[in-house]
């Protein structure tokens, strides 16, 4: 056995993956996300720690984390919960300032994500030695199930536009189901000024301006079961608004 591959291996043996869910009304949702990312990290055998920042859910979500932390172990369990929501760019800070891994997983709590993908993450970085791996609808087998044809339309019309203006060197730029490198997404989050869902959008772009390398993982996303969606008409101006900033200044 070669001394790189040694070294390589007793690498691996270190990292830790830090999981960070922002919530925001998600105690249905919440106690199966953790479960599915237990069993996951569990037979895959990677060291790991979720880390939940709860945005003042009126729905009793903290309460179920907390079940979760005595469930679990706060050891597996991290509860850092904020008085209200603040927006998921300072979500991430925050969770970052908790976590211990050297690897960071950011992904949705409503189960549009699922944990079955990691493995698949750490595979890819580790072959690529990627600073960043995404999760990407529009590749491979990558796809939607449980939206209507409108809301494909949008989103596969929104990811068309950015591609064309920001040439980004990614196939899926809204999507929020990623594994960075913890001292590469300190330093993107740095640099990114966008908040909402504009955020994730910059983070690639920023990351492309910045030379990081990424890696992709095609990936299933499923509509949420239970609770309602938080995209609106809001959303779709505020994205508009942000991309039109990002072609500008990028």
């Amino acid at each position: 056995m070669t001394t790189q591959k040694l070294q390589s291996e007793d690498s691996r043996l270190n990292d830790r993956y830090s999981v960070l869910l922002p919530t925001y009304n998600e105690r249905d949702n919440l106690p199966i996300i953790v479960w599915l990312l237990v069993k996951c990290f569990t037979e895959s055998g990677y060291d790991y720690e979720i880390v939940i920042i709860d945005d003042g859910s009126p729905d009793g979500t903290l309460e179920v984390a907390k079940q979760l932390e005595k469930i679990y172990g706060s050891d597996k369990i991290l509860l850092r919960p904020r008085p209200k929501k603040l927006g998921l760019g300072t979500a991430y800070v925050h969770g970052m300032q908790h976590a211990t891994g050297n690897f960071i997983i950011i992904m949705d709590a409503d189960l549009s994500h699922h944990p079955k993908f990691i493995p698949e993450f750490i595979r890819k970085r580790e072959m690529g030695n990627y600073d960043i791996v995404s999760g990407t609808r529009y590749t491979g087998n990558g796809g939607v199930h449980g939206w209507d044809l409108k809301r494909k339309l949008i989103s596969r019309s929104a990811n068309f536009i950015t591609q064309v203006l920001l040439r980004p060197g990614a196939s899926d730029l809204t999507g929020s189901f990623r594994l960075y490198r913890k001292d590469i997404l300190q330093k993107l989050v740095e640099k990114c000024v966008s908040k909402g869902y504009v955020f994730q959008m910059e983070m690639i772009v920023r990351a492309r301006q910045l030379g990081f390398t990424i890696g992709e993982v095609p990936i299933t996303f499923v509509d949420r079961v239970y609770g309602e969606s938080k995209l609106g008409g809001n959303e779709i101006v505020s994205f508009l608004k942000g991309l039109l900033t990002l072609f500008t200044t990028v």
